[in-house]
């Protein structure tokens, strides 16, 4: 590993603490975070025309956990929301807290740190995607750039699908000197990257403490990132295709290293 380097500096004492998602869309991602609890929801609206099981489930569990139910007409439902299909209900709750990047670092119930980072990662669908596989795949936190990268909208949200409630998560000024900091903690960096001289399925590192750096479609990884990687690994492709879309490599990789570990 390279020597260490001087961590980010300090974040200035007004600087904004939450991440967004202060309105969640979408019956799964709402179910979750009801289950989870670790949010303050304040009010869930559901569309008074839609009386299906899945509906009746979710205003039954807000009751039981307190939570005000609206009944709401399908229109007025559709003109609040923030994506193209809430599946007729969405949720006002408190914004999800952002956690400092050496939070990330510690050992939890002595699992070693298994974090996940995108670069230039634009697209809410995909960082949605991302975010599930991260979670299914037990990543135990996401460090997110703070230009360059989509950050927790409503479309993020739905397509987590209920990951962002468990996932710790950190916004860095620049995710270079992020990774620096990452290793000066002892957590090796490993990028993601069609032309890796490592395969995913065969990391040697899968069990260490470890980032692992997912670039954008196309683009990939910016140079930057690209030089603080200690290895580059690949995923094995056997169609014509050469690439895949960033949420598709983030599940086989996050994949890939939870089996190594298990």
């Amino acid at each position: 590993m390279k020597p260490p380097r001087p961590r980010n500096s300090p974040r200035p004492k007004n600087a904004r603490r939450d991440l967004g998602g202060d309105q969640v869309e979408g019956r799964q991602a709402v179910r979750e975070l009801l289950v989870a609890g670790r949010r303050k929801v304040y009010e869930l609206w559901v569309a008074s025309d839609d009386d299906r099981g899945p509906l009746r489930d979710l205003t039954e569990l807000a009751n039981k956990t307190r939570v005000t139910v609206k009944r709401v007409s399908a229109g007025k439902l559709a003109g609040a929301a923030r994506t193209d299909s809430p599946q007729g209900v969405l949720a006002h709750c408190a914004p999800l807290t952002e956690v400092e990047l050496d939070a990330l670092t510690k050992r939890r119930k002595g699992v070693a740190p298994f974090l996940v980072a995108v670069d230039g990662v634009t697209d809410p669908g995909n960082l949605g995607a991302l975010l599930r596989a991260a979670e299914c795949n037990g990543a135990t936190g996401v460090v997110l750039p703070r230009h360059r990268s989509v950050h927790i909208t409503p479309t993020v949200t739905k397509a987590a699908a209920g990951a962002i409630e468990h996932l710790a998560m950190t916004v860095v000024a620049g995710l270079p000197s992020a990774l620096e900091s990452l290793k000066a903690a002892g957590v090796w960096v490993v990028g993601l990257d069609g032309r890796g001289d490592t395969l995913v399925d065969r990391l040697t590192l899968a069990t260490e403490p470890l980032v692992l750096v997912l670039g954008a479609e196309g683009t990939g990884l910016s140079p930057l990132v690209r030089k603080r990687c200690d290895v580059l690994a690949a995923i094995p492709l056997r169609g014509r295709l050469s690439s895949l879309n960033v949420a598709a490599a983030a599940a086989i990789a996050t994949y890939e290293v939870a089996r190594l570990r298990a």
